[in-house]
């Protein structure tokens, strides 16, 4: 297995040595991988890739040839994880049975019939395509499938198909900590910098420095000024958990190299669609922010970013109520035009690869809303966005 991946390295043309390998095959005799891809990871890229220049590629090759392999990795140590048990009374639908399974009919319908549901029902239920319950087709529950349901119960979502979800929901907070991979986001970034000294002079004025002790005939005539910073203020909004949950290591990276480029940044998260409140922490949601105040306690010289894959229900956009976890009196559209409005300088940047935003209708939708300024998030995307926004 290790053979064939340094092999892979090596026809990615990566500049990989016999020597580099063979160092990675004595770390890992010394037990310093542990059982974890994770953990395999990191050894592998600090004994084969020299140069940073070249962590992208070496990042690309890994998850290629190693996808799908973090559950054997897993299964190495102890025993049957317990969910993998529990699993196994899920249905297993084929194709054409979920294509069989139609959606009842709208928004409207979708509510309407729940409210049915919950006053008929007496019992918990398994299985089968009506009742509220577990390891079924009905749009009510939790662990089936059905193409436009509401999710009731369940830790995370499998399909990604609710509508709407009435279960307590913790996301963590994007780390601003992460340096891996950093480098070229921050380098993208500068493209928006603009510089100005203020404040106290703390900095020495070399130039200055030197005019004035040879003005001085040799005598030391120290001139200091203000430091000098960024000046370019950031709203930087994001969407966390469900289907952004694959998309954590890259917002990670995004987040902390926006902090180190940016002295004068905010930071909000939402889910899916801006509504009227954010959040400052997610570990603390109840702490929220009311999004009016958010639009009054910013000036319109900020430059807004969201950050988010745009996948979500038509329902949560358009619709009063939409939103998959909360009731919201206002569409998500009607939020999203007002932060355009008080920001006009604001970008959408997405996660998911450019060549898949067709496939999602809601993806087309904010697209719109946002005039046509969605870009991926890719080095290539963060350079355009950037020369957006200067």
């Amino acid at each position: 297995m290790f053979i064939r991946f340094f092999l892979a390295l090596k026809d990615a043309k990566l500049p990989v040595s016999i020597t580099e390998y063979l160092t990675l095959m004595e770390a890992m005799k010394a037990g310093l991988a542990g059982i974890e891809i994770e953990s395999f990871y990191h050894l592998a890229r600090g004994c084969l890739v020299k140069d940073e220049r070249n962590f992208d590629k070496f990042d690309r090759v890994f998850g290629a040839y190693f996808q799908g392999m973090e559950d054997l990795f897993a299964a190495v140590e102890g025993e049957i994880p317990e969910e993998w048990l529990k699993a196994l009374k899920e249905r297993v639908l084929s194709e054409e049975e979920k294509a069989a399974i139609e959606a009842l009919g709208g928004w409207d319908t979708l509510m309407e019939t729940l409210r049915k549901r919950l006053e008929e029902q007496k019992e918990r239920h398994e299985g089968g395509s009506k009742w509220i319950g577990t390891a079924g087709t009905s749009p009510f529950g939790a662990h089936g499938y059905h193409p436009e349901g509401v999710r009731i119960g369940q830790a995370q979502g499998r399909n990604r198909r609710a509508v709407k979800v009435w279960d307590r929901r913790e996301f963590r907070n994007y780390d601003d900590k992460v340096e891996l991979g950093t480098r070229t986001i921050k380098i993208a970034l500068r493209r928006l910098r603009r510089w100005a000294r203020e404040g106290a002079e703390t900095e020495l004025d070399l130039a200055g420095t030197i005019a004035a002790t040879a003005r001085n005939a040799g005598s030391l005539d120290l001139k200091l000024v203000p430091e000098r910073h960024n000046k370019v203020k950031v709203l930087l909004c994001l969407d966390v958990g469900g289907s952004m949950d694959d998309h954590i290591r890259v917002c990670d990276e995004l987040f902390s190299a926006a902090r180190s480029e940016f002295k004068h940044l905010e930071h909000y998260y939402f889910h899916n669609c801006p509504y009227e409140r954010l959040w400052r922490d997610n570990v603390r949601r109840q702490d929220a922010v009311d999004s009016w105040n958010v639009l009054r306690l910013y000036p319109s010289d900020y430059k807004l970013i969201f950050v988010g894959d745009a996948a979500m229900s038509p329902y949560e956009i358009l619709e009063p109520g939409g939103s998959v976890e909360h009731w919201n009196k206002e569409a998500g559209a009607v939020w999203l035009q007002r932060f355009v409005d008080q920001f006009p300088n604001a970008v959408w940047l997405n996660p998911t690869p450019e060549q898949h935003w067709r496939y999602t209708s809601s993806t087309e939708l904010i697209q719109r809303l946002m005039k046509g300024r969605m870009f991926p998030l890719t080095l290539a995307g963060l350079d355009s966005a950037m020369k957006i926004l200067r």
